[in-house]
């Protein structure tokens, strides 16, 4: 068995843990529903969550992810992340990788929303322009 996986911070290519994803097949870059937001969780991970309001479109991967696969993805996931739904800008809804917004706005961590996603927020960090 498969499932569908939209992420949308370091299981990305070309970041840390995409290796974690080695097996599954990209079916390409999506976008979420213009209704997310996004915290960086310890400048280690995104934490994306729902709001009914001030939300933006969110860029990410697609997977079909085996089951073997996702057993790895997931002891690989950091505390707190958790798959949930996530509605595509298609309006196709799939599993995603979230975090509770509780603990992202409650946490002193950052509001990343402004840079547009994970990848824009981590470049602008590495190359010291935040």
């Amino acid at each position: 068995m498969s499932t569908l996986l939209f992420v949308n911070g370091t299981l990305m290519r070309g970041l840390k843990l995409n290796a974690n994803l080695a097996g599954a097949t990209f079916l390409g870059e999506f976008r979420t529903a213009p209704k997310y937001r996004i915290y960086s969780i310890g400048d280690v991970h995104p934490g994306m969550f729902e709001v009914a309001d001030g939300g933006i479109s969110v860029p990410g991967e697609l997977y079909d992810v085996p089951d073997e696969v996702w057993a790895r993805v997931e002891a690989g996931e950091p505390p707190h992340l958790y798959r949930g739904p996530v509605e595509l800008a298609d309006g196709r809804v799939v599993p995603g990788i979230l975090f509770p917004r509780e603990i992202a706005e409650g946490g002193g961590h950052r509001d990343i929303t402004e840079f547009g996603g994970w990848r824009e927020y981590w470049f602008t960090r590495e190359a010291g322009a935040h």
